[in-house]
């Protein structure tokens, strides 16, 4: 089918090309029998609307008389232009509807018939930073796997990488099936919505009690929902970037082999996961002075997880939940990307805001 669309479109030519270039002629048609007629002194009223019952073919009757020979010769010259003009637009406009018609139907067939065949799989659902290195990392290791992403842009990025892939909500069932998820070996539901990913969870399980469930969570509290749900293993990104760095920090630098080339490796790696590392001065009056560990990474509800407090001459690695944060601590935090929750933690408790809330 590929090659009959090629061949056609070599026959015919780019649809989208054809279409442009008949509507420039048919504009200039008009354009040019407008002012035809107005240079016989027709009003630019009269003019148009003589030249779109010409061109349309409606036959209304004579805007005002044609009863010279010029105005013989333009009548006549845009009844042939505009008229061809017109039948050529409608040719071009059914090709080009066409034509991305059959590519969406036997690109989808297609897709589908390939996703039909594979056995013991794994399906990805969601193809945003974490789904795009899950996917690289499985097809290095060769892999067989399905992306299902509901986002076009992202979806024709996964098609350029040459996964195989389903557009559409993979909270639904019959995408989790279309996806093969009864016959899959592991299912993947990578997305940053925790209310999405138990849902996913749930349904998967219901397909197939025997898949291997790995979701991904936010919040610290979706953990046992995702358990209930049915997923095997829960993975918190925020929290493995956070022990990460602890450990760079808790080990000696000969035990953890860490050189400035592999911290900054570090750091790249945490911006994929949509982490970034700060070491964040606590200003006098912020929201979060006064308040425990546990209390601040509770407040900012899973998007910040602090690994060090620099105290002066004190450094507090790793600390405990029950630690107080205090007046000029500089905080070593792990957080999400555009985090306004965590952010606000360190403004002055009078200008403390989240969302449209002041506190």
């Amino acid at each position: 089918m590929r090659r009959l669309l090629s061949g056609a479109e070599s026959l015919l030519g780019s649809p989208t090309r054809n279409l442009v270039t008949i509507l420039i002629f048919v504009v200039s048609v008009t354009a040019v029998s407008t002012i035809a007629y107005m240079a016989a002194g027709w009003s630019l009223t009269d003019a148009s609307y003589m030249v779109l019952l010409t061109i349309y073919t409606v036959g209304y009757g004579e805007v005002r008389p044609i009863d010279t020979t010029y105005l013989h010769t333009v009548t006549i010259v845009t009844m042939v232009l505009g008229c061809t003009g017109m039948i050529l637009l409608t040719s071009a406009l059914v090709q080009f509807f066409t034509v991305i018609q059959l590519r969406q139907i036997f690109g989808a067939t297609r897709m589908q018939a390939r996703i039909d065949k594979l056995d013991h799989h794994v399906v990805i659902c969601g193809y945003g930073r974490i789904g795009q290195m899950l996917a690289a990392d499985l097809a290095e290791a060769r892999v067989p796997l399905v992306i299902i992403e509901r986002d076009e842009a992202r979806l024709h990025e996964a098609e350029e990488a040459g996964h195989l892939c389903l557009h559409g909500e993979a909270t639904e069932e019959d995408t989790l099936i279309a996806a093969g998820v009864a016959r899959a070996r592991a299912l993947a539901t990578v997305l940053p919505d925790d209310a999405a990913n138990v849902f996913i969870s749930l349904s998967a399980r219901s397909l197939n009690d025997r898949v291997e469930i790995i979701a991904r969570g936010e919040a610290p509290t979706t953990d046992r929902k995702l358990r209930q749900a049915g997923a095997d293993h829960i993975v918190f990104p925020t929290h493995i970037g956070a022990e990460r760095i602890a450990r760079m920090i808790l080990f000696p630098r000969g035990e953890w082999a860490a050189t400035d080339e592999k911290v900054r490796h570090s750091r790249l790696e945490l911006g994929k996961l949509g982490l970034e590392l700060e070491h964040t001065l606590v200003p006098d009056n912020a929201a979060i002075c006064g308040m425990t560990v546990s209390a601040a990474e509770r407040m900012a509800d899973g998007a910040m997880f602090i690994v060090q407090i620099d105290r002066g001459e004190e450094v507090i690695a790793r600390p405990a939940t029950d630690d107080r944060i205090e007046p000029g601590d500089r905080l070593l935090i792990v957080m999400r990307h555009a985090s306004r929750v965590a952010r606000a933690l360190f403004q002055p408790r009078s200008k403390m805001q989240v969302g449209r809330n002041r506190f």
